[in-house]
């Protein structure tokens, strides 16, 4: 058996385990977490902490956190995705046991996690650009991982497809803060 392989049933047996310990009350807080448009008050409180703290060089952030997102969901969404053609585990048809699935399946292919990558992309330029206020930083990183977790609890995605995610946004969020400090001197 090769590495894959072993991977490949690791991240099975993940998802059929977290899947197994599924409660209503739960269900109810991962679906929730894992819909995009549920958090749009928290980011327009960001929005409006992110204004307050530094007024005019807002601009800046905002255009980074949007070149962050861009970068992850189109790379993740549009390249990963139909390259790799990994199936979500909603759609794998092996579980010797029917998955529950509380928000239904989604897409076909799940590798790697969009909802990761761009979660923890934004936590991440948040915290490299307001490296003073650790403590919001760790409140998204917490966020992050609430919202990468939902997507394994929902049998969206595997752990490796979150953590691939995570990894990527996380990326794409330091080279786009250090792409002005590096490439362009500033």
């Amino acid at each position: 058996m090769n590495i894959l392989q072993n991977i490949d049933n690791w991240d099975k047996n993940a998802v059929a385990w977290i899947n197994a310990h599924h409660t209503a009350w739960l269900d109810s807080l991962m679906v929730f977490a894992s819909k995009t448009n549920v958090w749009i008050p928290f980011y327009a409180i960001l929005l409006i902490l992110l204004l307050r703290i530094h007024k005019q060089k807002s601009v800046f952030f905002v255009l980074g956190i949007a070149l962050v997102i861009t970068l992850a969901d189109q790379t993740t969404s549009s390249l990963m995705k139909p390259f790799f053609e990994r199936l979500r585990p909603c759609h794998w048809q092996g579980w010797q046991v029917p998955l529950h699935l509380p928000d239904g399946c989604g897409g076909q292919y799940g590798f790697a996690s969009s909802h990761a990558a761009n979660t923890f992309g934004l936590a991440m330029f948040w915290w490299l650009w307001l490296k003073k206020f650790y403590r919001m930083a760790w409140l998204l990183f917490l966020w992050a991982g609430v919202v990468s977790f939902s997507r394994v609890y929902l049998a969206a995605h595997y752990p490796t497809d979150v953590l691939v995610g995570a990894m990527l946004g996380a990326f794409f969020a330091w080279a786009v803060f250090k792409f002005p400090e590096k490439v362009l001197k500033v």
